[in-house]
């Protein structure tokens, strides 16, 4: 069975990864197509701006969990390292629980505002704007689902030593 649960993790980390990398690799041909366009050829392409700027939306929302699980999020550790350790693993735990409660606020509301923008159009794609504002609701759910799959570790500060973040091939079997 937990062999079962680590395979299902690492597909949902590197489906993560993967979207994360489509989306950054779109922005940037938009953006140079539309730097191009506009320093060489005079004009500019305002979906191509309006859709870049939705994607940044998006992988921050979405790339916050993959930023959590190697521990490049700013944080404020002084006052943590000075207490003694179990007491430091029950504040780390409790600051857990409280970033997972503020995480599943965060994703019904999320999808109060999705609700609210859905009848609204975007300017220039002229798609519903409860698209773009769907990465509010998405990106608090893959980021509290992060947070859980790797709870232990960020009670004890332990970045990148989960058997996920490894690299390995999803696909090929586990030595026992």
């Amino acid at each position: 069975m937990y062999s079962v649960l680590v395979k299902l993790e690492k597909i949902f980390l590197r489906t993560n990864q993967v979207l994360l990398g489509v989306m950054m690799g779109l922005m940037f041909i938009l953006v140079f197509l539309n730097v191009v366009t506009r320093y060489l050829l005079g004009f500019s392409f305002a979906t191509a701006e309006e859709i870049s700027t939705f994607l940044m939306i998006w992988i921050t929302y979405i790339g916050a969990g993959l930023a959590l699980r190697e521990g490049r999020l700013a944080a404020i550790d002084l006052f943590q390292d000075l207490l003694p350790a179990q007491v430091r693993r029950a504040v780390r735990a409790f600051l857990g629980v409280t970033v997972l409660l503020f995480f599943a606020v965060l994703a019904f509301y999320g999808v109060k505002m999705v609700e609210f923008g859905w009848a609204q159009e975007t300017w220039a794609t002229q798609i519903p704007r409860g698209i773009p504002y769907l990465a509010v609701p998405i990106g608090a759910v893959v980021f509290g689902l992060h947070l859980v799959l790797m709870f232990r570790d960020w009670i004890d500060r332990q970045w990148g030593e989960s058997p996920v973040t490894e690299e390995s091939n999803l696909f090929e079997p586990e030595a026992s």
